[in-house]
């Protein structure tokens, strides 16, 4: 539509819906969008606009109406209650047995705390969850999946309830003793017990607070929200948020920093794993010299989170110390896109 189209719909949409309407029509909002040789905008990027601006209004309202406090921040409960406000809107959840909502609301809310809560305060503020891309991923759940191939690309939504029900599948069948907690042993079958011992360590180190019922370190317990967590720094390591949560794991020294002795010993327990699969055996210095060309520090002697994050390798050089199988992936990254590469053209 061109512009005198775009006035002519801010006419008809002010006399049929309300004056209200008239904010998205205004010339500026036009000039934000591509144009033609003709001078025309596209209808459906301009429609998903309205949609979208509507959409994190509406949420904005319905946030601060369980603000109880009125603090511009929701509590862990409230944001849950927010999410279960939300779910007969969302086409894919209409669905989700009632028995297990309570469980789907906790595994959601999980995620907005460990992206727009970094300092882990207990609380999110609600500006910060609007213009999030977790909201954006929620809100995706309100298409309907047409096909199994898009079934299968929603699986990989956090937000989805086939995501949620694996999470929650992963968790029962670590729990041996089932007390509702993971033990480092239980843990460290996780991922088939691809994940090194010393990070497994690491992780209970750093991210596991000891219980009030334990009286020494081997009491430490994993609850499901600490899991929940591990999985989505797991899942995201090239994100910000997920390569801090890493970074603490790898920062043996707690300094700040990783160090050449710190790269060793780390990928130590890659190496053990690694021989005992059945492969060839690799030079442990090699390994180290290539995640420093890899990262390309900016003190030579020493690696910080900010050189992993500036580098954008940094989730491949976690993998690489923390993973045995994700050490093979990039250790067999060439065959791997080759693979890819021969797939698409089948396909």
């Amino acid at each position: 539509m061109n512009y005198e189209d775009f006035c002519h719909i801010a006419t008809v949409c002010a006399e049929q819906i309300g004056s209200k309407c008239r904010r998205f029509f205004c010339p500026s909002n036009f000039m934000k969008f591509e144009k033609d040789e003709f001078g025309r905008i596209a209808i459906l990027p301009f429609y998903l606009y309205v949609m979208r601006t509507v959409s994190l209004t509406q949420a904005r309202i319905d946030m601060s109406e369980l603000d109880e406090d009125a603090d511009g921040f929701l509590q862990p409960q409230e944001m849950e209650a927010y999410i279960r406000g939300l779910i007969p809107n969302l086409a894919q959840l209409r669905d989700i047995p009632v028995p297990f909502l309570p469980m789907y609301c906790r595994i959601a809310a999980r995620k907005f705390f460990f992206f727009c809560d970094p300092h882990r305060r207990g609380k999110l503020c609600i500006k910060k969850v609007l213009l999030s891309n977790c909201l954006a991923e929620l809100m995706e759940l309100h298409q309907e999946v047409e096909d199994e191939a898009a079934e299968g690309e929603q699986a990989e939504n956090w937000f989805s309830l086939a995501s949620a029900q694996r999470i929650c599948d992963v968790f029962l069948s670590l729990d041996k003793d089932m007390n509702g907690t993971l033990s480092k042993q239980e843990l460290q079958e996780y991922a088939e017990g691809t994940l090194t011992d010393i990070f497994i360590e690491r992780v209970f180190d750093e991210h596991v607070h000891r219980s009030r019922n334990s009286s020494g370190g081997s009491g430490r317990e994993m609850d499901f929200e600490s899991f929940l967590d591990f999985v989505l720094a797991l899942e995201n390591k090239d994100t910000p948020e997920g390569l801090t949560y890493l970074f603490r794991c790898l920062d043996l020294q707690n300094r700040g920093f990783l160090t050449t002795a710190d790269i060793h010993a780390l990928f130590r327990d890659v190496h053990r794993k690694w021989i005992e699969g059945g492969n060839y055996d690799l030079c442990i210095e090699d390994v180290r010299d290539e995640i420093w060309d890899m990262v390309k520090p900016e003190d030579p002697l020493r690696i910080t989170l900010q050189d992993l994050l500036q580098c954008r390798q940094g989730g491949t050089v976690a993998s690489m110390l923390t993973d045995v199988r994700g050490f093979w992936a990039h250790d067999n990254r060439e065959n791997l896109l080759q693979e890819e590469e021969e797939v698409e053209e089948e396909e």
